[in-house]
């Protein structure tokens, strides 16, 4: 029953979250993208949630415990919080691109924003399902054992490329080019989270470092 509270309250502070942070720079409910961005995220993630309280809800509610009080390692904490500043600048960029037509995002091009975000959410949430561990806090519990196979065979932090690839879809689902500068903002700080974990697994997670051989790309195949 606490976890069903837990959820439903971080999906009410969600959607407050994202009302409070398109429609007010926006100046404006009359902002069609925005409306369906919200639903997108919605329903990209309760599906999986519901699969997860049913299925995995250990894993569920590693989910839950997130935010920069959660982490342990003070570099997290602060990559965290610029993580959040970063989401927040690219909504209300793109909500001030909207609000005084900066930029014009042709309707299929906000479709295939919209594609992105649900397929990167999607891509997140399974990575989810195939890793109970992986925890939205950096973290490595008693039990725990190196995942290689899946999409875990292809690179080694794919939960990531599924908040990248959600980042890129974001401001182009919101009606915004601009808002594409600020998501820049969001890699070098992906990069330091993912540099600091891999110190971490490497120090406290057994097999990982035969893991890094196995599979040699963080993010990018052929790249990083």
């Amino acid at each position: 029953m606490k976890l069903a509270v837990q959820t439903l309250a971080s999906g009410v502070f969600g959607i407050a979250f994202f009302v409070v942070l398109l429609f007010l720079p926006a100046g404006t409910l009359n902002y069609w993208q925005a409306w369906v961005f919200i639903a997108v995220f919605i329903a990209t993630t309760i599906v999986p949630s519901s699969y997860l309280a049913v299925h995995d809800p250990a894993a569920l509610a590693r989910r839950m415990k997130a935010g920069p009080i959660a982490e342990t390692r003070v570099i997290q904490k602060l990559v965290i919080t610029g993580t959040m500043l970063a989401v927040v600048a690219v909504l209300v960029v793109s909500a001030v691109d909207h609000r005084f037509g900066w930029s014009h995002v042709p309707v299929p091009v906000v479709v295939l924003g919209n594609i992105l975000v649900a397929g990167g959410l999607a891509f997140a949430q399974l990575v989810v399902i195939q890793n109970g561990y992986a925890a939205a806090t950096i973290t490595v519990e008693t039990d725990q054992k190196v995942v290689s196979t899946g999409v875990y065979g292809l690179v080694r932090h794919p939960m990531y490329v599924g908040a990248l690839i959600m980042m890129v879809g974001t401001p182009l689902a919101l009606d915004s080019y601009w808002g594409l500068l600020a998501t820049v903002l969001a890699v070098p700080i992906l990069a330091l989270r993912i540099e600091d974990e891999e110190k971490m697994l490497r120090q406290e997670l057994d097999g990982y470092d035969e893991y890094t051989q196995k599979v040699q790309y963080r993010l990018v195949p052929g790249v990083w």
